[in-house]
């Protein structure tokens, strides 16, 4: 008797891609996933497609446009699970830091004809548009943790992803604590784990890349960067890249300032 495997999809919105290649570079465990799951959707992998719906949809990309929410709602609707994959679909991504300035203005700046474009004023997180059964967060998101949440759909159980902070990986690593040793700014009390701790490791600060760890101190650590020196713009901007659309972020974030037309 056959049986049909489930299907998989994935999607993308406003991002670069670099999430979907995080699959693609599972190489060798790709091929295991493949013999459990049918790749139904993938465009940055093959141009074949089959039609919907699908089990499971990964989602890479952030919505700036109104036909991105027209198309993530349908994307909603053919999927029974759908998960959210990196900084651009959980938090709004680096494009985000359009929703802190006028965008008419950057349009004006920018394109030499922008009434020819259609787009939002904000970047924002799949789940502020659509139902979502499980954020994986990261810039680009960790491919260990991508075929976590793969293997607990195919097993029906909740992915096993750690909700930790960063410290708790250099803990592990045994790395000397960089903000500490040399007072060197790092996010890592404040965000989520995942990336094995890859900049302290390496004697520099965490950027924020996997975003804020549930229920984050950010008061204290903003009172600890200060402490340390570190002027309160600079402290606004360390918060204001990749994740700087989340909520624990944006609260602190400053404005970023409208760029202005260069003069020849």
């Amino acid at each position: 008797m056959t049986t049909t495997k489930p299907s998989l999809a994935v999607w993308k919105f406003a991002s670069c891609d670099g999430c979907q290649l995080t699959l693609l570079d599972c190489e060798d465990e790709l091929l295991a996933v493949t013999e459990r799951l049918e790749i139904a959707y993938f465009l940055e992998a093959s141009s074949a497609t089959v039609s919907g719906p699908y089990d499971l949809s990964l989602v890479e990309g952030s919505i700036t446009t109104p036909e991105d929410v027209e198309r993530i709602q349908e994307v909603r609707r053919q999927s029974r699970f759908l998960v959210t994959i990196g900084a651009c679909a959980t938090a709004g991504g680096i494009q985000a830091l359009r929703n802190f300035t006028d965008v008419s203005e950057l349009m004006r700046i920018v394109y030499a004809t922008p009434s020819f474009l259609s787009t939002l004023g904000t970047s924002t997180a799949i789940s502020d548009h659509v139902d979502v059964d499980f954020e994986l967060r990261g810039c680009p998101i960790d491919r260990g943790q991508l075929l976590e949440v793969i293997g607990a759909y195919l097993a029906g159980r909740a992915p096993e992803i750690p909700s930790h902070s960063v410290c708790v990986e250099c803990k592990q690593k045994s790395n000397v604590c960089v903000m500490v040793a040399h007072g060197t700014p790092c996010l890592g009390p404040i965000t989520h784990a995942g990336c094995g701790a890859l900049c302290p490791t390496f004697n520099r600060g965490c950027y924020g890349c996997f975003g804020p760890v549930e229920s984050p101190n950010t008061d204290a650590m903003i009172g600890a960067l200060a402490a340390s020196g570190m002027p309160a713009d600079e402290i606004a901007r360390l918060l204001h890249t990749f994740n700087a659309w989340s909520e624990p972020f944006r609260n602190v974030a400053v404005p970023v300032a409208t760029p202005t037309r260069r003069q020849p």
